[in-house]
């Protein structure tokens, strides 16, 4: 990975030799290098304490999506610092992309429950969808938004497997900022969003495997394939169901 950084550790924490720790167990705690100035009591001398000015995250509405938005750069920075720390402590791509969509399916689990609770508490008559290809829709259009602000490009049926389909997005945007090496080039970070899709389809009672595949085209060079196989036991129950 071209955010891959080197194992050497960093000599300011290397450990303190044996004479160095026997000095610093004679230090006093009371020692006056080392103690901090007294400082007043709240209560009594500035009197009631004033109101914590920095908002706070718990305080924010659920409902107000716009006021969640965050910094696409914070994102990127973050996301790839989970995957330089995930891949110094695996053994190959695949292990990294498992642990990739092992990640990604503890936030899906959280995105199905802030959806649940938005729908429940916007509609008059909120309903669960039993049929399979509304719920996917759902996951094209309102899960995409609230994890990416934007909807998925497109919905694809296989051929020639009934149980599978495909969820199809032309530009990642957890993807923009990472530069995969050659001889990593079926490594697909999207393996996080496969996670999120496997957590939501688990939690509306629809199982499936889902991972994650590079589909580059000439227009969109990291166009993503989101594949979603569905157990046996979904489709038996969508043959009831018609």
């Amino acid at each position: 990975m071209a955010y891959t950084q080197g194992n050497q550790q960093n000599a300011r924490f290397s450990v303190l030799s044996s004479s160095s720790l026997s000095s610093v167990e004679h230090l006093s705690p009371n020692s006056s290098r080392f103690s901090l100035p007294n400082t007043p009591s709240i209560n009594t001398t500035l009197g009631t304490p004033r109101p914590n000015l920095r908002p706070n995250i718990y305080d924010r509405h659920l409902n107000k999506t716009r006021t969640a938005e965050v910094s696409a750069s914070s994102f990127a920075y973050l996301f790839s610092e989970v995957i330089q720390y995930t891949q110094k402590r695996v053994s190959g791509i695949n292990d990294l992309e498992r642990r990739l969509n092992t990640l990604g399916y503890r936030v899906g689990m959280r995105v199905l429950e802030l959806n649940v609770w938005r729908s429940e508490s916007t509609s008059k008559a909120p309903k669960r969808e039993i049929k399979f290809l509304p719920a996917l829709m759902s996951i094209h259009t309102q899960v995409w938004k609230a994890v990416f602000g934007k909807p998925a490009d497109a919905i694809e049926k296989s051929v020639e497997n009934d149980d599978e389909y495909m969820i199809v997005d032309n530009d990642p945007p957890i993807t923009r900022n990472i530069s995969i090496p050659r001889d990593m080039s079926q490594l697909s970070c999207s393996s996080f969003t496969a996670g999120i899709v496997e957590a939501v389809l688990d939690g509306l009672g629809f199982p499936a495997r889902v991972t994650a595949h590079n589909t580059p085209s000439d227009t969109h060079p990291g166009r993503t394939t989101i594949l979603i196989k569905l157990e046996r036991s979904v489709i038996e129950r969508e043959e009831l169901l018609k």
